[in-house]
């Protein structure tokens, strides 16, 4: 909805909230549901009002607990059945510089460490009490700057400053966020610093009705507070795609050349490319896909990447699509050919025309308008399409994966038989029960794969955690690797242990019995609650190697029969007969297109996998 896209008009949408929200809820009917508790330490309804939309237009439909005024420490100290019952999926501490207790300018400095000490430990304690009770994700503001400096520009130097305080109470909550997963900052020092400390910070709010910012910015923290809430349930886009004439350079490569192209530093606008260039660049290091969507003969695009002052060259984008075609054609391609859905893509042009017929055209895909060269960045980035709450390896190397994934399809194009085509590749698998390097990971795969997942279930870190030490779960992660490079983390096994008579649970989209981590080892049915694998990897034969580990894991344990669930949505019919695929029974199908399927292993199972070498060893 152009209304809530970045820059929007906050005030727009303070007063036209319920038509907006109503418009949203017409629009689509395919929304997740998350329970969000909003703990505040001043008043929040506005903000609860706002992040809806925000979250709403990202697919998410929230409902929300929200404690009473300045109450945000006590509802998780003291015994509170209401939040306890209410289960949150996420906390949010909304805490500004106004739940502080700032040092005076005549302490000494060991009374402000001590002061200091105090401050942490208050929210230390709870957040250690949400990790042990609630096991949910966290996001907790950090503190903006008070609107005034009593030392002036020394507020920073002294210990007793305010601003010094705040920057040493920061940095411990980015300590804190480093050291601990499922722990995210909410940067309201950033964001009131962006929005202009003054207007952020207007005290009339805080006197007349206690909220601590102005009225007008709570649309701006909703929406940066969106951000991380969709990043945290896999909701970012996956790829950027660019337009190049006017967009990555001045001019129009194919009438005025390559030599003649306003890039690099002889102009102002070449610096304005050329730094526009170098940020696009450097979202490859967050895992941003880059791809070329184009008018122009191909020949052309490739000699205007190669430009001696470009930053970008053609071997940074993993496809380049520089033709003729309508561009939304090209965007339905590039989502094919990466193996992703078009809602994952994101397309930057500077051509309206082009925006326009590309937003109509493909359906979910994000096309902001970016405006001017010299605003490029900034709607980009606080558009918050790629917002980072984890950053592993894999997503430092995502890139590079898609890219050799193009020389695989080269290959294979000299086989005539697919299997000697998997032969050549020399595959290497890693399968193992889940490993504490790879929880991050894992939980990211969770909550981002939607076309090969049985379940689409989602599950945090913390939750990933608990299944890998509890007993009555087996847990697998698949890694693959071959003679062009290394896949990563591709592929999530998790199954419960237990009896027959779970079905009926599972049937409804339930987990029986308790939370995960109370759960008491025992049973001799696993269930399946997710089974999901990377898009990147299809028709690898991947999932048969995870079929073959799961089997020999449950031998281990005693388990004799495997259930598995097919929950239909909207983008995983790709794997409606998977099970059947895998040698599974069919036992049921529901009226909403549930299937429930059974596998007896035999005494002589036969691995299924014959061309991953799994944890070193040539399966045969």
């Amino acid at each position: 909805m152009r209304e809530l896209e970045y820059p929007f008009d906050g005030e727009l949408i303070l007063k036209k909230s319920k038509k907006i929200k109503r418009a949203l809820l017409e629009e689509r009917s395919d929304f997740t549901e998350k329970r969000i508790a909003v703990l505040g330490g001043s008043t929040t309804h506005d903000i609860i009002r706002m992040l809806e939309l925000f979250l709403l237009e990202q697919g998410i439909r929230p409902v929300f607990y929200e404690s009473e005024y300045a109450q945000y420490w006590q509802d998780v100290m003291f015994d509170n059945p209401e939040l306890r019952a209410f289960v949150p999926d996420l906390i949010f501490i909304h805490t500004t510089n106004r739940n502080i207790v700032f040092p005076s300018v005549s302490d000494t400095e060991e009374r402000v460490d001590e002061l200091l000490s105090e401050q942490y430990d208050h929210f230390l304690v709870m957040w250690g009490k949400i990790a042990e009770e609630y096991r949910c994700p966290v996001i907790q503001n950090n503190f903006d700057y008070p609107s005034y400096r009593l030392l002036g520009n020394q507020e920073g130097v002294y210990p007793q400053g305010r601003i010094c305080f705040v920057n040493r109470l920061n940095e411990k909550f980015y300590q804190y966020a480093r050291e601990h997963g499922n722990f995210y900052i909410h940067d309201i020092n950033y964001l009131s610093a962006s929005y202009g400390l003054d207007r952020w910070a207007d005290s009339l709010y805080w006197h007349m009705y206690k909220y601590a910012c102005c009225m007008q910015a709570i649309p701006v923290l909703a929406h940066n507070l969106a951000n991380i809430v969709k990043s945290v349930f896999g909701r970012n886009k996956k790829a950027l795609v660019l337009d190049l004439d006017n967009t990555l350079w001045g001019g129009v490569v194919g009438d005025d050349g390559p030599e003649n192209l306003e890039i690099g530093q002889e102009t102002p606008m070449g610096q304005v490319y050329s730094e526009f260039q170098g940020y696009v660049k450097a979202q490859k290091d967050i895992g941003v896909m880059l791809a070329v969507n184009s008018k122009n003969e191909y020949d052309n695009a490739i000699a205007g990447l190669n430009h001696p002052e470009g930053v970008l060259k053609p071997e940074d984008f993993v496809l380049i699509k520089a033709n003729w075609e309508p561009k939304s054609i090209n965007m339905a391609a590039i989502a094919q050919e990466l193996n992703i859905l078009p809602d994952s893509l994101v397309f930057a042009d500077d051509n309206p025309a082009e925006r326009e017929i590309v937003s109509a055209q493909t359906t979910g895909a994000a096309v902001p308008e970016i405006g001017t060269p010299e605003q490029y960045i900034r709607v980009l980035d606080r558009s918050g399409f790629f917002e980072v709450t984890s950053l592993s390896e894999d997503d430092r190397k995502r890139s590079e994966m898609y890219r050799v994934n193009a020389e695989r399809k080269i290959q294979q194009e000299r086989f005539a038989d697919y299997r000697e085509y998997l032969l050549s590749l020399e595959m290497q698998g890693t399968i193992r029960a889940f490993e504490a390097v790879y929880m991050a990971r894992i939980a990211q795969l969770t909550n981002k794969s939607n076309q090969f997942n049985l379940t689409t279930r989602r599950f945090t870190q913390a939750q990933i955690e608990a299944f890998a030490a509890n007993p009555g779960y087996i847990t697998l992660y698949g890694k693959l690797a071959d003679r062009f490079g290394d896949n990563g983390v591709v592929s999530v096994v998790i199954g419960r242990k237990g009896t027959a008579a779970d079905v009926d649970a599972y049937r409804r989209g339930e987990t029986p019995g308790a939370a995960a981590d109370d759960m008491a080892s025992g049973g001799d049915v696993l269930h399946l609650e997710l089974w999901l694998m990377s898009c990147r990897v299809l028709k690898r034969d991947m999932e048969y190697a995870m079929m073959d580990s799961a089997v020999e894991a449950c031998r281990e344990c005693g388990v004799g029969t495997i259930m598995g669930y097919y929950y239909p949505t909207a983008k995983n019919a790709m794997v409606k007969d998977f099970y059947q695929i895998m040698g599974f029974e069919k036992m049921e199908e529901t009226d909403t297109g549930v299937t429930i399927w059974k596998f007896e292993i035999p005494a002589d199972y036969e691995k299924k996998n014959i061309v991953i070498a799994v944890n070193a060893d040539m399966e045969k």
